[in-house]
């Protein structure tokens, strides 16, 4: 099972550093909307809570890839 988390959470860990890397040296958290009001919190907070973001939704699609890879195709429809 350790094994499983991290063949999902390494590689989305790697890109979610990419992905914070682009959004964030083209956005500024504070400038950023945040439910119809500006973000409140200090910068650094604002690149934890993208970092975090970025790394979940890595995770989902690592996920999605590894179940894909791993169903087998022989499943017979009716």
């Amino acid at each position: 099972m350790l094994r499983l988390a991290m063949i999902i959470l390494w590689p989305s860990f790697l890109i979610a550093i990419v992905a914070e890397g682009c959004f964030f040296s083209l956005f500024d958290p504070h400038e950023l909307l945040f439910i119809g009001g500006h973000f409140e919190l200090p910068a650094i907070a604002g690149y934890t809570i993208g970092f975090f973001f970025f790394w979940v939704f890595c995770a989902l699609a690592s996920m999605l890839t590894y179940y894909l890879a791993v169903v087998p195709d022989d499943h017979q429809p009716f």
